[in-house]
């Protein structure tokens, strides 16, 4: 079963690296336009442009700023004339150590709030909006394990703002399905890209493998093809849905 997004137009945040790259690749291979945010890495994100051909297009974003959120929107409906699919996969995972002075902490939780769950929750509301007006789509949110079974605790904000995109995800699945809209969570466990190689460094990949029940630590290309099948609108009545890809490392 081929997985056909021909005619659908995308947009996908932090699509250029890790995670959203190998998406962005999987949706263009199916046929998708994509639109793809990036933050700051504008030679990283020309690169998968230019991999990935004239059916993607780079849009510049801030996703800790809500009038940067709400203009990435504005800009890619422009450019593209209409959104199917959202796929909210950007986010940030700061290592805040508890002891540390309460001013740094906090800075370092609302951070990590507005990138993971602020913005998720704004580009949720702009694609509703027009997901109405349009008569239905499909939003994607990529939460983590970490929702589910806590995170180490320099890393308390990334697990809470992660449980709020399950949350969110679940409710926009109850509200909107009568309107033809969509949603569902994609939950990765420990994914080995550029992002995660610092943690990798300091405790080594034989620490992530005791952590997991495959031979084999999970890729990106391990994710994408689940994200383009439920952009696909192949599993709508899964909606409300929790998706994991954690090599085992949590079951529920």
């Amino acid at each position: 079963m081929r997985i056909n997004l021909k005619n659908k137009h995308i947009l996908i945040t932090g699509g250029s690296r890790g995670i959203g790259k190998a998406i962005s690749h999987a949706l263009v291979d199916c046929g998708a336009k994509v639109a793809i945010q990036y933050h700051q890495n504008i030679n990283m994100a020309k690169k998968t442009a230019r991999e990935l051909g004239p059916k993607a297009i780079l849009f510049q974003a801030d996703l800790s700023d809500a009038i940067n959120v709400s203009g990435l929107f504005y800009n890619v409906l422009k450019k593209m004339g209409h959104i199917d699919v959202i796929i909210n996969n950007a986010g940030l995972a700061i290592g805040s150590d508890p002891t540390a002075e309460d001013m740094q902490w906090a800075n370092d939780w609302l951070k990590t709030m507005d990138v993971n769950l602020n913005a998720v929750g704004l580009l949720c509301k702009k694609s509703i909006e027009h997901f109405e007006e349009r008569g239905g789509g499909i939003i994607i949110n990529m939460a983590s394990r970490a929702a589910f079974r806590g995170d180490r605790k320099e890393y308390m904000a990334y697990a809470a703002s992660k449980g709020g995109v399950v949350a969110l995800t679940k409710s926009i699945a109850r509200a909107y399905g009568k309107k033809n809209i969509k949603a569902f969570v994609v939950a990765p466990g420990f994914v080995q890209t550029d992002m995660t190689a610092d943690f990798i460094n300091k405790y080594g990949e034989d620490h992530v493998l005791k952590d997991i029940s495959l031979n084999k630590m999970t890729e990106p290309d391990d994710v994408a093809p689940l994200v383009a099948f439920l952009a696909s609108g192949m599993a709508d009545h899964a909606t409300g849905a929790t998706f994991d890809i954690n090599a085992g490392s949590y079951l529920h």
